[in-house]
């Protein structure tokens, strides 16, 4: 059995996969198997993912599949994974070639279901290192995790038993994913060295604005129902209420500020705005937004109907 298994997914993206298979190919951990999804790329992505499959077939499983989305391409691999430990990477990031090995010790000296690292946000003139935390517990993964899963090492009993998959068709996949996830994880490390770099591409879904963005509150719907469904909604209110209200003030709506066509803009800052006092009418009262110091939490005591248009204004320039 692999130690760890890396899952691929790739789609048109022949500039950059080279350098990730390469990072990958020379990990010190040895002992890892890598998963090549092809979700129906079109460009020359192909011909270098089965170059570097027939150079390392003893490391490289090669899948292909119709188009699908990335979020398909995860699930549909996740079943070929053998390794004691499964992690995703996105095909045009690369890694440490250590990253694997030094995260797997963790994993396997501290007995843990998932170990997370920091990781560096690559922009076309700087970068910057994004730096985590630990959690004491479940409830404050839950208020502080970084929700993106290819910075994680996860243990693929905990997969299995949780059944917990990525959202077919919605973009903030990993959101869902990852909440979804924490009521099973019992035992988190952290790996405090960058090991990932994160790149920043024009064309990036990450980096696309347009109606898709209200998606957020489709991914947090399933989210709630989630925990309502496994009677943990009551327990976990406080920190739902708050990472609800935190998404759609911050980081989706510095996305909707920046959509050019008025009438979409508009339309999805009325939506943002009602969505979440009708889902949380009492949000401004929440535990965490009232207690914890942070710039993010003054930011979000400040908003009312009135700063919000206002932000809305400035934050569009």
């Amino acid at each position: 059995m692999p130690k760890v298994s890396i899952i691929v997914p790739f789609y048109n993206v022949e500039k950059y996969i080279e350098k990730c298979l390469q990072t990958l190919v020379n990990q010190t951990l040895e002992d890892i198997e890598i998963i090549l999804v092809n979700d129906g790329s079109q460009d020359g992505t192909e011909k270098i993912a089965k170059k570097y499959q027939e150079q390392y077939p003893q490391k490289i499983k090669y899948l292909e599949k119709e188009n699908g989305g990335l979020s398909d391409a995860r699930n549909y691999a996740i079943p070929y994974a053998k390794g004691e430990y499964v992690a995703f990477l996105d095909s045009d990031d690369y890694v440490e070639t250590n990253m694997y090995q030094e995260m797997y010790e963790i994993a396997k000296k501290q007995n843990s279901d998932m170990v997370e690292c920091n990781f560096i946000w690559e922009y076309p003139n700087k970068s910057r290192i994004d730096i985590g935390t630990v959690y004491n517990d479940k409830h404050e993964m839950l208020e502080k995790i970084r929700v993106v899963a290819w910075n994680k090492l996860i243990k693929r009993e905990i997969l299995e038993k949780s059944k917990v998959q990525f959202p077919k068709g919605y973009r903030y996949e990993d959101v869902e994913f990852t909440y979804k996830l924490i009521p099973f994880l019992e035992k988190v490390s952290f790996c405090k060295t960058p090991m990932i770099h994160y790149i920043q591409r024009e064309g990036s879904i990450s980096n696309v604005q347009n109606k898709r963005n209200a998606e957020i509150f489709d991914v947090m719907q399933h989210v709630i129902d989630y925990y309502k469904e496994k009677g943990l909604y009551e327990e976990y209110y406080q920190e739902l209420e708050y990472v609800y209200a935190r998404y759609a003030f911050c980081s989706s709506f510095l996305r909707i500020v920046k959509i050019k066509d008025k009438k979409i803009r508009n339309e999805l800052l009325d939506m943002t705005w009602n969505n979440v006092n009708t889902k949380f009418p009492n949000w401004k009262n929440n535990r965490i937004l009232k207690t914890e110091k942070s710039k993010k939490n003054v930011y979000l005591k400040t908003i009312n109907k009135i700063t919000y248009k206002i932000y809305s204004k400035i934050f569009a320039i």
